[in-house]
Formats: structure tokens, sequence, C-alpha cells
């Protein structure tokens, strides 16, 4: 199929600049906000505008949104939620006006989170048993997802997230006898989360599970010791133990989407955070 159309519920840290690069090449992007503030910004940045949440029956007010070759959901589960609709009944009421609309590829963007740290590398064959609310919020997220066989479903897993407005060394920054020093780190830089998801738009390399994280994994220590010298804050002290990991792994990137990361080196990110 002729991918013209995609529509990105949720323009936040990663939607927006994502729209601004699909945009880019050549696609019309029509994006939500639940912030009516936030309309002129998509507006300037050439997106199609929505005020979208899950209150007022908006989905459905916003029908038009959903009438697009490709949906890409990006909004986060919200761990300390206490009431409102679940992240699973959200996912739920997003997959059932999409069949309506009879979008025909939907992208959920999940979280590695959803593994436990069972002290295990891990891949996409590996099924996940999370053990917090968040990585259960996605579990159950993707298990209504995979239940609509309607539409062809892509999740993308990200490990976490760095990039503008978050350089993850200044939680660390200065602290001492920090836990689990040697422990591998997970990470995925803004670049490649839009690149990794670019490329399975342009390719049509949807039906799969990704995780997105960069094939390096240096310990904690190493990384976040190196990240606070390069952005010029105190250096932390951590624990020279490894408890409760895991190392995020890869095979449909490399053998699927055949994606190389801008950022497989975090040497490269740390010369950006000194510059």
């Amino acid at each position: 199929m002729e991918i013209k159309t995609i529509a990105i519920l949720g323009c936040g840290w990663f939607g927006l600049p994502m729209a601004a690069e699909l945009i880019k090449n050549g696609y019309k992007v029509k994006g939500s906000t639940t912030t009516e503030a936030k309309l002129t910004i998509l507006e300037k940045a050439g997106i199609m505008p929505y005020l979208i949440d899950f209150e007022h029956n908006s989905l459905s007010k916003n029908s038009e949104f959903f009438k697009c070759d490709v949906l890409l959901i990006a909004i986060p589960p919200k761990a300390k939620q206490t009431e409102g609709l679940s992240y699973a009944e959200k996912i739920k009421q997003v997959a059932e006006i999409a069949l309506a609309n009879d979008v025909k590829q939907v992208i959920l963007i999940s979280s590695t989170g959803i593994y436990a740290d069972n002290n295990f590398i891990v891949d996409e064959t590996v099924a996940p048993i999370p053990n917090t609310v968040s990585g259960e919020m996605l579990y159950e997220a993707e298990t209504v997802l995979n239940s609509n066989s309607s539409f062809t479903r892509t999740i993308i897993r990200f490990a976490g997230l760095i990039g503008p407005g978050r350089n993850l060394a200044k939680h660390f920054a200065g602290k001492a006898d920090i836990a689990n020093g040697s422990a591998p780190i997970n990470l995925i830089h803004l670049t490649d989360c839009i690149g990794l998801t670019s490329e399975i738009i342009e390719k049509g390399k949807f039906g799969n599970v990704y995780h997105g994280v960069s094939p390096s994994h240096p310990t904690r220590n190493d990384f976040y010791t190196q990240a606070c010298i390069a952005s010029g804050l105190e250096k932390p002290q951590f624990l020279n133990e490894k408890i409760a990991w895991k190392q995020i792994e890869s095979k449909n990137v490399p053998e699927v989407l055949a994606y190389e990361y801008v950022y497989a080196d975090w040497n490269k990110y740390f010369k950006e955070l000194a510059d």
C-alpha cells in the first residue's frame, strides 16, 4: 500500500519531532495534543492539529483524525494514575475507532520496561513477564492491541530515552553509594527513536515487535560517570555490584529492518554533551 497520511496520537517529546521528520519525508501528518495551547505549535510545524483526550467522548468526536494510512500511538502510561481510564482501556478505545475508520497499520510505542530485571539478556523472542505497575500496564496494552486482527499491529519497545531535554546524568550527579554500578545500561537516543520508526514506515516493515535500544551497553558506572564529566557535573559514586539487571537486545532491528544506529557508540553522545 502507498502510505500518504500518518496520524500521531500524542505529539510530545517523541511525537512532535517524529511528525516533523515525516513531513520532511513528504507525508501528510495529523497530530494530537491534550493541550489547547499546543494546537498552534502543531500547526506552525505543518501538522494538522487535533485536540484529543479520553474524556468528553473526544475520540469519536475526532473521527477525522483517524482517517489515515498509519496510526502511530505515542501516549505513555501514567504509572501514578489513580482515576480515569486505564492505559489498556485507552488503547482499546483507540483500536476500536481505528477499526471503525478502516486504518490498515497501527504502531504502538511501548517500552522495554515491560521486562522485569531478571538478570538476563533478552530480545523480541522472549515473552515479557512484567513485575512493575508500568510494565504490567504496557503488557496489558500490547495484549489488547494484539487481540485485534483487523489491522496490522507493530510494536516498538523503546529503551530508556535520552536526548534533548533528557540528560539522565543529572539524576546521579554528586550522589554516592548508587546501587547496581556494574549493571548494563539500556538506552536509545531520540535521533534513533525517530530514525528507527521512520525506517519501519519507509520500508513497510510492519507486523513485528522491535526493541529500540542502542547496541552499546556500558555499565551504569561507566556511562553515567562519563556523562557527568561531559556535562560538567560532579561525578557520581556507584557501588561495584550487578544485581537485578537486564540487557535488552534486538533481533528484528538488524535482521528485519537493517537499521544502523546513529548512537551505536556513546562517545558521540558524550562529545555532544561537552560541546
